[in-house]
This record gives structure tokens, C-alpha cells and sequence, in this order.
């Protein structure tokens, strides 16, 4: 490798959602610095199979109310 054109790679600690802690390497921040997911294998629908819908200020009755006919056929 060349030298100097490299980010520098070292130790960091990660927490999980559970609270759960694992030291690895990366060249995310500074030497002993800590990440917090917010999302994780442990908790993301995607890994669990729960799925959950979130109501974020009525944006899904919006989406029902607006889009509620696309898609529906009639006989004639």
C-alpha cells in the first residue's frame, strides 16, 4: 500500500440497541470512539419478521385517503 493516501484504521466501540458492546476496526471517527446504533440485527423488522407500522403525524391516512381508489376495478 501506498503510505499517507490511507484513512487511518483502528480500534472503535459499538453499542447496540440492548446494550450490548463489541470493540472492532474501522476508520470511522477517532481511535476509541463509540457508535450507537439506533438500528440493529437484533432489532431492525427486517431480522426479527415483526413488522410495525409507525403513524408518523397521520402520513399513512393520507396515503390511504389519496391513493384509495388507484387499483380498485369495477365490473361494468
Amino acid at each position: 500500500m501506498k503510505s499517507g493516501i490511507h484513512p487511518d484504521y483502528h480500534e472503535i466501540n459499538i453499542v447496540m440497541t440492548d446494550g450490548t458492546e463489541f470493540t472492532t476496526r474501522s476508520t470511522y471517527a477517532a481511535a476509541g470512539a463509540t457508535l450507537r446504533l439506533d438500528v440493529d440485527p437484533k432489532s431492525h423488522p427486517a431480522w426479527t419478521g415483526v413488522h410495525r407500522m409507525l403513524d408518523a403525524g397521520g402520513q399513512v391516512a393520507k396515503f390511504n385517503k389519496r391513493f384509495a381508489g388507484i387499483g380498485a376495478r369495477t365490473k361494468k
